[in-house]
Formats: C-alpha cells, structure tokens, sequence
C-alpha cells in the first residue's frame, strides 16, 4: 500500500514530466512529445485514480494538442528544416590525432571511457509490459488455454490501460444519465481511439473506471453488458473486489447487478458532466 510519501513523490516526478511535455509541444516536438505522453501515463498508473485526478486532466488536454493536424504537421515542417540545414552545414575538419604523451617505460594509457551515460530525464520511456499491473479480475490461469485465447489482442501495459479508463468513464457517466446500458463494441464506435482489448484488459479497465468512483457512488462497470442487455459474465468478480456483495447464486448475482444498474441510472439522472 502506498503512504502519502510515495504519492507525494510520485505527485513531483509527475509534475516534472508535466513541464518537459509542456516544453515539448510548445517547441512541436513531436517525438519527444509523444515519448513524454506515454511516460507520464506509466506514471499515473502507479497511484491510484482517485489520487491521479488532476494530473489526468491534464494529459487529456496534452492529447487533444498532440492529435491535432496543425501541431503534427507544423512539427514536421520544423523537423524537415532541421534536417535541411544539417545536410547543408559544412563538413566538420576532422582535427588530426594528438599524440600521447610519453613516459617512462612506454606511452601514458588512455583514460578509460565510462561504460554509458545517464540519459536525459523524461527523454527515455520506460516499456509497458503485462508486469506491475493493478488487480485484475480475471479468471483462473488455468482456464486460460492458449486456444480459448488465440485471437486475441495482447495485453497493454498500465498507463495505457489507465488512459483508457479515464477515457472512458465520461462515456459511461453519459450512459447512466441516459438510462440505458452498453456494449464493449458501441463504446468503440463512441471513442475512435479505443482498441480491440483483450478480455483481461477489459476488466481492469473497468475495475479501474469503478476504482475512482466517491462515497455513495454506485458502479459504473455495471452498465456494461453482453447480449440482449445482460449481465457481464464478468460483473460478479468485478463487482466483489471494488467491495459491492455480488455472491451466492446466479439468481442473486443477476438481483445485485440488477439493482446495482438502477442505482448508477438514479445517481447520474441529474448530475451534469462535471459535476459529480
């Protein structure tokens, strides 16, 4: 569990991250920019989303600036015209080689060369692995054959899964205000960036979404179903470990899901986007 020194910490190294994006798509520098996008979400996922709120608004503004065709070709033209004056700079004299003093004995070694150099801050991503991902309500490893699982996507890594999820969550707040459910396949026609998901994926997401959510709000997860509006084969697991009772029999799962629905459609009934 995270004390509030590490979340402090995190909190700095994430603002740092913050500024060296800011610089960057201030200067159009696309490739560092997006390097720095990607860093800042590793980082995000490390805390979790409740302790994240602003500093995910802020990416989401980044992202709006970093998909914007004006930004990405002003960019270019800048990185074409580096490129251009380097190629027309004059080639450099190579100075002829100095030689090394001598000594006793035979010539002065050369001092040796440190093994690499400690790079610039922000400027390398760290990979995203399936490694240091949060709680994953999936099933049993053991039922996961590699047939039952051949064609799906791969995993993303956690700051991925977490801007997803961030994503997203506006989409099912939206949902509930309308009173209705949806489907893994119509949120990808509502969010263009939304990927095809492994089904693990998918139920971090929405563990992740839920995670966030204040006292007295009911599961957004909920709304997600399968079928002719039926119940996520997966909501029981979900529901369960965001602290909402949802065992016992198949009857009294569907009765729980059934309320948990009606309760997420009378929450957000009046509460405008913003204002949760």
């Amino acid at each position: 569990m995270r004390t509030a020194m590490d979340v402090a910490r995190l909190h700095r190294n994430l603002d740092h991250i913050l500024l060296d994006l800011h610089r960057a798509v201030a200067g159009y520098a696309v490739a560092e920019a997006t390097g720095l996008y990607s860093l800042a979400w590793s980082q995000v996922a490390e805390a979790p989303p409740s302790e994240t709120r602003q500093q995910r608004e802020e990416l989401q503004a980044f992202k709006k600036r970093l998909n914007s065709a004006s930004w990405l070709e002003e960019g270019r033209r800048r990185a074409a015209t580096a490129e251009i004056r380097q190629d027309d700079a004059p080639p450099r004299q190579d100075s002829p080689p100095r030689q090394r003093p001598t000594v006793r004995g035979g010539t002065r070694p050369a001092p040796k060369r440190a093994s690499g150099q400690v790079p610039r801050r922000g400027t390398q991503i760290a990979k995203s692995t399936g490694g240091n991902r949060p709680p994953s309500p999936v099933a049993d490893s053991a039922s996961r054959t590699p047939a039952a699982r051949r064609d799906e996507p791969p995993l993303l890594g956690t700051g991925r899964l977490s801007e997803i999820a961030t994503e997203l969550r506006p989409l099912l707040e939206e949902t509930a205000r309308m009173g209705a459910t949806t489907t893994w396949s119509s949120l990808g026609k509502r969010l263009a960036s939304l990927p095809r998901l492994h089904r693990d994926d998918q139920n971090v997401i929405l563990w992740l979404v839920d995670e966030e959510r204040r006292e007295g709000e009911p599961l957004l997860s909920a709304l997600l179903t399968v079928g002719d509006r039926q119940m996520h084969p997966r909501f029981p697991v979900i529901a369960e470990q965001l602290g909402l009772p949802c065992s016992g029999t198949a009857t009294q799962q569907q009765a729980a899901w059934s309320y948990e629905v009606l309760k997420a459609h009378q929450y957000w009934r009046h509460r405008r986007p913003g204002h949760s």
